[in-house]
């Protein structure tokens, strides 16, 4: 069989995205905030009901900018159970990481560890919503009054999701989610920052766009644009995000139904709505995980053991945050997407109980 990854990029019906590339070469504009990103930014406003919603070009330089736009300067609390990008961002940025440990159900950053963590250097909070399940945003936004800090929520799994109500992109002084090819709705690379505040919105246009306006340099900025072709592809896929959702849904409640039997592995516990951006499955030992793993790749399947490793190993050997690490080991995220087949999953869920045996 040809290989199956962990997931495969959503594309729309090609006719559609080139009738947005005929705009696009009638304008003459390629990018520096053209027509085309702009219809984009409205349309994820109105989907994410966000007063200001801003598009860049990838979701590592949307959180880079969320930092720099919040003047966040010294130690940023984040958690260790994420991919790289969201504490390499916080050092690219001259800060440095603190790491609190996770929830072992929710797999979220633990609110009780952050209070552990909180100094005198503390500058703000980076918390991501671990595979789409949202954080304990109550809390987070208490301890952030308290202290007087900022706080950025890493929502690049989280499109769709919902808290008390209310899009989940609407919370924190700045949250930012990927328009990575991996992602429900791509734009190949992308990303998109939102606030509600304008002062913000205004400080993260500059620094997109090299800090410069009206021929003048207001800040230090970078050039994180996005360019039509991009926002073009975004155009022409968000009006199937309900179809994906229901087609992930089926594919997500057919991988439960099939390995409901299994003792060997157990689930995150989801907080509200899901979104279906992931499969993952937190396995009873490193020794079974890896032994399904290798299963799986003998037959061309590929998973991906996604968080890890834990990322306070990166940068420090002594580990404090054991749930995350221990977590890393035993996780595995196995294949979903728009265009996996039933019989695929037949296949995926008869090799992973076959190894839980």
């Amino acid at each position: 069989m040809k290989p199956l990854y962990v997931t495969r990029s959503f594309l729309p019906p090609l006719g559609e995205y080139v009738s947005y590339l005929e705009k696009v070469w009638k304008s003459g504009v390629i990018t520096n905030d053209g027509p085309i990103v702009k219809e984009f930014e409205k349309k994820f406003a109105e989907y994410s009901d966000s007063k200001h919603a801003l598009a860049v070009a990838n979701g590592t330089l949307a959180l880079q900018i969320a930092i720099r736009a919040l003047k966040m300067k010294g130690e940023i609390i984040t958690t260790p159970f994420s991919f790289v990008a969201t504490s390499s961002s916080i050092i690219w940025e001259g800060c440095k990481p603190v790491f609190a440990d996770i929830n072992p159900d929710t797999l979220n950053i633990n609110p009780e560890e952050i209070r552990k963590k909180i100094s005198k250097n503390t500058a703000g909070i980076l918390a991501v919503h671990v595979y789409g399940n949202p954080c304990d945003v109550d809390e987070i936004n208490s301890i952030a009054k308290k202290y007087k800090i900022g706080v950025v929520y890493d929502a690049c799994h989280a499109m769709g999701i919902e808290y008390k109500g209310k899009p989940l992109f609407k919370y924190g002084d700045i949250s930012v989610t990927s328009l990575h090819a991996t992602k429900i709705i791509n734009t190949g690379e992308g990303g998109m920052l939102f606030t509600e505040n304008r002062h913000t919105a205004r400080q993260i246009e500059l620094l997109r766009n090299f800090g410069y306006k009206n021929y003048k340099i207001y800040a230090l900025g970078i050039n994180a644009k996005m360019s039509e072709l991009n926002a073009a592809l975004g155009l022409a896929s968000i009006k199937y995000v309900n179809k994906i959702y229901n087609y992930r849904k089926n594919i997500f409640n057919y991988y439960r139904k099939l390995l409901s039997g299994n003792t060997a592995i157990r689930y995150q516990k989801f907080t509200g709505k899901q979104n279906y951006s992931y499969y993952p499955v937190i396995f009873e030992s490193e020794k079974i995980k890896n032994a399904v793993v290798k299963s799986l790749n003998a037959r061309n399947i590929f998973p991906r053991e996604y968080f890890s490793p834990s990322l306070e190993y990166l940068y420090d050997k002594k580990i404090k945050c054991r749930i995350a690490n221990d977590i890393s080991k035993r996780i595995l995220c196995l294949p979903l997407s728009a265009y996996i087949k039933k019989n695929e999953i037949e296949l995926i869920t008869s090799i992973v109980n076959k190894g839980c045996r």
